[in-house]
């Protein structure tokens, strides 16, 4: 692994940066506020050809890696789009890998080069109300019937759903107490969300409110078989193909995050002057913002690392859960900085740092809390007997 990024990475860091930094501040401030998709930005990318970074080039994409996707959406998080910028994108980036690898020709053919030039929108169907973290106690239930499957379940904090013109969907095709492990029996398909059948519900929340969550009522919804990916029962197995991925994009994304707030509290700490001096030439103030950017960059290696081998095809469960751990609590860290260093200011709307605050927590929480990170590691790393 070279830890100096290559000269097509840096060029395209650079253009992505220019291009996210091109929407300010209040723009995603707006948004958030209004609860109003970004389209303006996402047809900026999709325009340029952003957003099918990761998608093999003789689908429309540009066929990079996840270590390229990464630092695309770091830039984008780290210009003050944040959480908001990433979720319009995320998906389609980490989302559409298990179609990549194992959809079939036909299936690739139909979504692939759409999601690439952006006209179509797919959003990831896996949590339920029920179930949480543990994907293998699902409800939702593909019946088998002549032609295909009728689908019959719940799903929710569906990010993007009502956005979104189809759905990539776990469920279990064989009940749980009918297969002799509990990850067997569960298959994954690509779903229409036909308002008929599908029903969504917007969950008000905390942050990110430019993109909404969901929950998801699926009420006999018919998929044909063509629409399953992969083979029956093999789902959870190819799940697996997209979770690695993500906790590495979103740890790039907190990575961004936190360093969005260090670019407006050390603006703010060499501005603000108290007692003649500016704060920033306080230890109180200096130190602690000193310490958030040592996490951060130290958490960025990890980060870095766990994206160079998934790329590579090397193991990467340890990097990758551990990226999402460092790089979650280095951003929440900088972002709760970030507010203390402003002071009362820093819980004013118009100097931002609130909202990063409100979107650091997340990564904290999801997609894999960071008390299952530790589990992870704990169990798969340092062999200690399961707890859970």
């Amino acid at each position: 692994m070279h830890l100096e990024l290559t000269s097509d990475q840096k060029a395209l860091r650079a253009a992505a940066r220019e291009l996210a930094r091109s929407f300010s501040n209040d723009y995603w401030a707006e948004r958030d506020e209004k609860c109003e998709f970004p389209w303006e930005f996402y047809n900026a990318f999709a325009e340029n050809g952003w957003l099918g970074i990761a998608i093999p080039e003789e689908y429309g994409g540009g066929g990079q890696g996840i270590f390229e996707a990464s630092l695309l959406l770091e830039e984008i998080a780290a210009s003050g789009a944040g959480m908001n910028g990433c979720s319009t994108m995320h998906l389609t980036i980490f989302g559409l890998n298990t179609i990549v690898k194992h959809g079939s020709e036909e299936l690739r053919q139909e979504i692939l080069p759409a999601a690439a030039d952006g006209s179509l929108h797919v959003c990831f169907g896996v949590t339920e109300p029920e179930a949480g973290t543990d994907t293998t106690r699902i409800s939702t239930f593909a019946k088998r019937v002549e032609g295909g499957y009728i689908i019959k379940g719940r799903k929710v904090w569906i990010t993007k759903a009502g956005d979104s013109q189809k759905m990539i969907l776990i469920a279990r095709t064989t009940k749980r107490d009918e297969v002799q492990r509990s990850t067997d029996g569960m298959s994954l398909f690509l779903i229409d969300i036909d308002p008929e059948f599908v029903h969504l519900n917007a969950i008000p929340k905390m942050g990110r409110n430019a993109v909404s969550s969901y929950e998801v009522l699926i009420d006999d919804l018919f998929v044909p078989e063509n629409a399953r990916v992969g083979e029956e029962g093999q789902g959870f197995n190819y799940l697996l193909d997209g979770l690695n991925p993500e906790r590495i994009l979103l740890a790039h994304e907190a990575l961004g995050i936190g360093r969005a707030s260090m670019e407006r509290a050390s603006q703010y700490a060499k501005e603000r002057v108290v007692f003649g001096r500016p704060i920033g030439q306080n230890q109180g103030v200096a130190f602690p913002l000193a310490e958030c950017q040592t996490r951060l960059d130290a958490a960025e290696l990890m980060a870095r690392n766990a994206a160079w081998r998934y790329d590579e095809g090397l193991s990467c469960g340890k990097e990758a859960n551990m990226a999402k751990w460092l790089c979650a609590d280095a951003a929440f860290k900088a972002a709760d900085q970030a507010i203390q260093t402003h002071g009362g200011m820093g819980y004013a709307r118009e100097y931002h740092v609130e909202r990063y605050f409100r979107e650091s927590r997340i990564l904290r929480i999801a997609p894999v809390s960071q008390e299952m990170v530790m589990n992870y590691v704990s169990n798969h790393v340092l062999d200690l007997p399961r707890s859970y």
